[in-house]
């Protein structure tokens, strides 16, 4: 049974504040493309409220109904269609709060009214909050305002209620009988008694473990304060062992002999240190004067073949540069031609360039000299034309505003009508002949036809004769007089005789105005913009212009130069003066290649002098010192020297090896510290000796071995309660378990039917992919590839994707039950991908074929080329 709606109209609600209707909605498709704050959202709430707020609260939900700052009541009628038979509600909030339901049943209104709705509608009848809309049944949940559908929701009681009805029929009823409740709540308390809700231990467990715990720990401690009695005694027997050991040590004087000894070997180790570091400071000093010797022969050797190596390296490099000297002098004098070639070109053209400037500035002073003049003309033609619309201006703003030539007009028609009514009342007297005698009150009369409104007397000589018209005429006639006085009154305010006048005034100021028009456009003809004087269109720019001009025009350079020669002449300089610049850029890289060859040469010729140079300094110096002439003769006894002090050194480290000071002060130390050691230990096991005994005689009189023993018994007695209470809490768990594992392979069953319907549709998007309910019928995760997925860890995306597709699926199981059903959208899909949409759209679609489908939405490209009824929301 599908729901249809056909017919909305909205007035003083939120954004609604004149009545509104829309209408046009068809079975199938229905799209509502609109802009953002145009009322899409307000339509759905309104609907909403029609059809599930009660009319007569006043809550915060049905205070926001009415427009900001407006005491009105909002109202909304819907007329629907259910199930083929016409049905229309009207619902007004807050001030009158009224209700309406009319239906194939009749007329219903206040509580009836609500009560058929809801009982229609399958919604909560006590909704008096109104905002909850899980409360409102099946289209609470396929009327999806904004946002709503980003998530992957359950349906809510009343649908779940209702799909249940459909699924028993097909998996058969379900573990949920009386029996199965009593005995799920009995294991439930039994359950808490030992258990937390998530599974952890409490209650009569914990206490038993606690008291275990407890036992356990006593008994441990009681044993270890025995096993440490028993180990006192024995710390004891081995502290003083160790005490006589050490005592016995003491006593021994081999260690002070020894010592002594040491002591004597130290004096004389000391004596042959000192007499090797003589030695070896004296056959250093030998060998330093030998090698100094030596070292200077060898310099002077050294000096000697680098000056006769650099003396030949210098030859050759001088006749290497003879062949590229004459090369590189004739390179620079070419640069230095190109240089001044290039020169000559650059002025040649600076002179052609300021030639082609100075006839640039003559060519354009002449052509603003002209362009001022023709200036000056426009000016004298714009002031003509601005007399002209001065006087069309004046003459236009006589004109007679509309209202006024209607009232002209209104009192002319009134004044006509008063004439008449006093022409079909009055009396009419035509005179003619002799009239002489004749007087009307008193007054000569004219020959012709005169009208009597009142009473007149009419004088024949001695004759009078009254005519008194009928009473209606003397009213008419004052009527006449008034409209005649409204009528003159207002020609006078506008200052013309009459009507019309009134109208030639207004023809003519009308073609004043097309007149202001024409001139208008002729001055902006007139003013155009000129670069050449950098004047911008429009009449002020020009007389601004103008105005700033002052007196006649300067002289103007008669001769116009030929800019086509000079700028010919500009050219033919800028090429000479690029082949002068390539001739000396090609004399530039040729010299330039030249001094790159001769660089190395220069550097290499350097170099050698100086290494010459070098060597020479050193021969010079090394022969200058005093030791050189002396040296062939000083060499020979200074190494004999060294010679003996080696000798003597040897056997000063032979006297010094066999009493080394360091190894006899580290056993005299050695001594000395295992006797420090020993005083120590003896004190330490005094001090132990002592506190093992008191700890003996303290703990002794204690009884620890009858506190350890009941201490035992109390441990084991806890743990076997432990153990007890432990297996009647696995068994309470275990119960529960296999109750809950029953429960919910019934209930598998039970949303396997909801699962397939809701897989046919998804698996276009998803394709072999695994739905997973829960028992309140919500999609809780998708399985792909063999990953199980939560709905809340998939993209804003496919989460809304899927939250439409399970609406229809419930929107097909409650078509089958006969369920009132329409699917209204509002901005859905907004975070779908092209590829998506147009399968969620194609999906709609075909929706749309077994129930009505409303979209509304602002995203016009996404939906333009959708196939379905358009409809356009009336402009607020």
């Amino acid at each position: 049974m599908s729901l249809r709606l056909r017919r909305i109209a909205i007035d003083g609600f939120r954004k609604f504040r004149t009545p509104t209707v829309i209408e046009g909605l068809t079975d199938g498709l229905n799209i509502i493309i609109e802009d953002n704050e145009t009322g899409k959202s307000t339509l759905l709430e309104a609907l909403r409220a029609a059809f599930f707020v009660r009319h007569n609260t006043k809550n915060q939900l049905a205070q926001s109904y009415a427009p900001h700052g407006d005491a009105v009541g909002p109202k909304v009628e819907v007329s629907f269609e259910v199930d083929g038979a016409p049905w229309s509600v009207s619902k007004r909030f807050l001030r009158s709060a009224t209700v309406e339901l009319v239906g194939p049943q009749g007329r219903a209104t206040g509580e009836d009214a609500e009560a058929r709705l809801n009982t229609l509608l399958g919604s909560v009848k006590d909704n008096s909050r109104g905002g909850d809309v899980a409360s409102y049944g099946a289209l609470g949940l396929l009327w999806v305002a904004q946002t709503e559908a980003l998530a992957v929701s359950a349906p809510g009681p009343i649908v779940r209620d209702s799909v249940t009805s459909t699924l028993e029929a097909e998996v058969g009823s379900i573990m949920g009988g009386s029996a199965y409740k009593k005995v799920r709540a009995r294991v439930e308390d039994q359950y808490s008694a030992y258990w937390t809700p998530t599974g952890q231990k409490k209650g009569r467990q914990t206490e038993a473990r606690e008291r275990s715990d407890s036992a356990q720990v006593a008994a441990q401690q009681a044993s270890e304060r025995l096993a440490s009695l028993e180990q006192t005694f024995a710390e004891l027997e081995a502290a003083r062992a160790k005490l006589k050991v050490i005592e016995r040590d003491i006593a021994d004087e081999t260690d002070a002999e020894t010592r002594q000894t040491l002591v004597a070997s130290l004096e004389i180790a000391r004596a042959a240190v000192q007499i090797l570091a003589t030695r070896r400071a004296e056959q250093e000093a030998a060998n330093a004067k030998v090698n100094g010797l030596e070292e200077l022969q060898r310099r002077h050797e050294a000096a000697i073949e680098a000056r006769d190596k650099a003396q030949q390296e210098l030859r050759r490099a001088q006749e290497r540069r003879k062949s590229v000297a004459e090369r590189l002098v004739e390179g620079r004098k070419r640069v230095t031609d190109a240089r001044s070639t290039l020169e000559e070109a650059r002025q040649s053209r600076q002179r052609a360039k300021a030639a082609l400037s100075a006839g640039e500035q003559v060519t354009a002073a002449r052509r603003r000299s002209e362009a001022t003049k023709a200036a000056r003309a426009r000016h004298a033609d714009l002031l003509e034309l601005e007399a002209e619309r001065s006087k069309a201006k004046a003459l236009a703003d006589t004109a007679i505003p509309a209202k006024s030539i209607e009232k002209l007009e209104t009192l002319e028609r009134d004044l006509a009508e008063a004439r008449a009514i006093v022409n079909a009342g009055a009396t009419r007297v035509t005179f003619s002949g002799p009239l002489g005698a004749v007087l009307v009150d008193g007054e000569p009369v004219t020959a012709g036809e005169r009208t009597l409104a009142r009473a007149t007397t009419f004088s024949f000589g001695e004759a009078t004769l009254i005519v008194t018209p009928p009473s209606s005429a003397e009213s008419a006639d004052e009527a006449l007089a008034a409209a005649k006085r409204q009528l003159n009154a207002a020609l006078e305010a506008l200052g013309v005789d009459d009507v019309a006048g009134a109208r030639s005034r207004n023809d003519a100021a009308r073609d004043a105005a097309a007149e202001i028009r024409t001139l208008d456009a002729r001055i902006l003809a007139a003013t155009p913009a000129d670069a050449a004087i950098d004047l911008v269109a429009g009449a002020e720019a020009l007389k601004l212009f103008v105005s700033g001009l002052g007196g006649a025009d300067g002289p103007v350079q008669e001769e116009v130069p030929d800019l086509a020669a000079l700028t010919e002449a500009v050219d033919t300089a800028e090429d000479d003066f690029a082949k002068a610049e390539g001739v000396q850029q090609s004399a530039v890289d040729a010299l330039r290649r030249i001094e790159e060859e001769d660089a190395p040469l220069a550097t290499a010729e350097a170099g050698t002098a100086s290494d010459l140079s070098n060597a020479l300094g050193q021969i010079d110096a090394i022969e200058g010192r005093p030791e050189f002439l002396t040296l062939e003769g000083n060499l020979a006894p200074a190494r004999e020297r060294a010679a003996e002090c080696a000798v003597r050194l040897e056997e000063a480290k032979r006297n010094a090896t066999a009493h080394d000071p360091a190894a006899i002060t580290r056993k005299i130390e050695t001594l000395d510290a295992r006797n420090r050691t020993a005083a120590e230990t003896r004190n330490r096991l005094l001090t132990e000796i002592a506190r093992l005994e008191n700890t003996i005689e303290i703990e002794g009189g204690a009884g620890l071995a009858d506190r350890a023993a009941a201490a035992q018994e109390e441990a084991e007695a806890a743990r076997a309660a432990f153990e007890r209470v432990t297996v009647e809490a696995d068994t309470i768990k275990l119960l529960r378990d296999t109750l809950d594992e029953a429960y919910n392979e019934t209930s598998a069953q039970f949303v396997g039917p909801v699962a397939k319907r809701a897989k046919r549709h998804i698996e276009r998007l998803l394709p072999d992919c695994e739905l997973h309910f829960a028992e309140d019928l919500g999609l809780v995760s998708v399985s792909r590839g063999g990953v199980n997925e939560d709905c809340e860890h998939l993209s804003r995306g496919t989460q809304e994707q899927l939250a439409v597709l399970t609406r229809i699926a419930f929107a097909d199981m409650l078509l089958e039950q006969g369920k009132p059903v329409s699917l209204i959208l509002d901005d859905p899909l907004v975070y779908s991908d092209d590829g998506r949409l147009d399968a969620m759209i194609e999906i709609l679609s075909e929706a749309g074929t077994r129930m009505q489908v409303i979209l509304l939405t602002c995203r016009d490209r996404a939906f333009r080329h959708v196939p379905g009824n358009r409809i356009m929301l009336p402009t607020t």
